[in-house]
């Protein structure tokens, strides 16, 4: 078993792909359970608006045979549109994510909360073990280090910013503008902040409980009222802005209640902002008049603002990332040493006890103590020696790095086999 990633990004797949093979936070610890019985030793699945990527210990084919079956698609069908890593990559790989540097906004922060998301729910289901644990934990080390130590997170416009710039680019100032946010997540959580201080004339927020769309009003400035997502059909056609980001599976505002809603709206227009991945607006609704539709992919030229700045900071960033990759290398390394160190202390364990037991026996009978430990100390250091003077005197395998091996475990000077021929 070795260390993979097989996943698809905003780079390598369309949202119309990567909401096909997207996990909802309800699905999730399902899946995790699944992946791990059937493919994975361990595993953790990375799911947002922009990529799901699946960590995991196994192997790569088996994985992507597994996503495949559990959306009811074929191997075929998604292929074109996945990329995998083995081990020393899946490590680089981790530590490019975490830091921001393969995000659509370059040193974006959100993404590391979401990664710290993942890793908790994989352990809540028991699908983690010593390997991700540990490529995690150094991953978010990586993380916190580049954040504090380069500058290639500053001056990120985020998805949130970049939605409220939209609206004001149709509706101007924003104080006499209602406004709609369906979920209660962090995401919508962002976008609420930075609207609320347009000061919106309302703000609503449209959530499946009610309570938590409560706390969520209770947080912001400026007011705001809650409401359930049953609502939406009779109170759609008040709000001039729409940002919707969910984890719902299937839509949550289709074309035929936008059309509806416009019907009522004398021809004012409608800003709809789609966050989610899969969508939570009906891609159709950009064909009723009057209604300005965007998903995630859309705003890409919104998300650039400060880039080349961030990316002279990037190329510091890689060289941390690069360190902490080796390191995890040098660490991974020293664990598959550990059952050949095991091994040879309970050679070393086993040799012992059978000297030792022959010298009790010795005392027993009554033999001198002295002759005693002498017989022990000669028996346990032929005992010891053994093994490497064997395979040193039949020559096994490459001369020169044996005895070096050997020279270098035992602290002897270093002579080289060719040299031994001369004496």
């Amino acid at each position: 078993m070795k260390m993979t990633t097989v996943g698809l990004n905003h780079q390598t797949a369309p949202l119309a792909i990567r909401e096909q093979l997207a996990f909802t936070a309800a699905t999730l610890p399902e899946a995790l359970r699944d992946l791990n019985a059937n493919a994975a030793a361990e595993a953790v699945i990375l799911s947002t608006c922009n990529r799901t990527e699946l960590y995991c210990v196994g192997e790569a084919e088996q994985i992507i045979r597994w996503w495949a079956d559990y959306h009811r698609l074929s191997v075929a069908e998604i292929r074109p549109y996945l990329y995998s890593y083995g081990c020393s990559d899946t490590v680089r790989h981790a530590c490019r994510v975490a830091c921001g540097l393969d995000s659509m906004v370059l040193g974006e922060p959100q993404i590391l909360g979401q990664m710290k998301d993942a890793v908790r729910a994989a352990r809540q289901q028991d699908s983690i073990g010593t390997w991700l644990n540990a490529l995690f934990q150094k991953t978010f080390s990586a993380a916190k280090e580049v954040r504090s130590r380069t500058c290639v997170g500053d001056n990120t416009v985020s998805m949130a910013s970049a939605g409220l710039k939209m609206a004001q680019r149709l509706f101007g100032n924003l104080n006499q503008v209602n406004v709609l946010l369906i979920g209660a997540g962090e995401m919508i959580e962002l976008v609420a902040t930075y609207f609320a201080a347009a000061s919106p004339a309302k703000i609503t927020v449209a959530n499946r409980t009610l309570a938590r769309a409560q706390a969520l009003c209770d947080r912001l400035t400026g007011g705001a009222a809650p409401c359930l997502l049953g609502d939406l059909p009779h109170l759609l056609y008040e709000y001039d802005v729409v940002v919707s980001s969910t984890a719902a599976p299937l839509p949550i505002v289709g074309k035929g209640m936008v059309e509806s809603a416009m019907a009522l709206r004398g021809g004012k227009p409608m800003f709809l902002l789609d966050l989610a991945v899969p969508r939570d607006i009906e891609a159709q609704s950009a064909e009723v008049a009057g209604v300005h539709l965007y998903t995630v992919d859309d705003m890409v030229s919104m998300v650039q603002n400060g880039k080349e700045a961030r990316r002279e900071a990037a190329a510091a960033a890689e060289q941390m990332v690069a360190q902490k990759v080796d390191e995890f290398i040098q660490w991974q390394k020293s664990r598959q040493r550990v059952p050949l160190i095991c091994a040879l202390r309970d050679e070393g364990e086993r040799a012992r006890r059978h000297v030792l037991n022959n010298a009790i026996k010795q005392l027993a009978k009554g033999a001198r103590p002295e002759e005693v430990l002498e017989r022990l100390s000669v028996q346990l250091t032929n005992k010891l020696l053994h093994a490497p003077t064997r395979v040193l005197n039949k020559g096994l395998g490459d001369e020169g790095m044996l005895v070096d091996a050997v020279s270098q475990i035992y602290s002897l000077p270093q002579t080289h086999p060719a040299a031994l021929e001369r004496v």
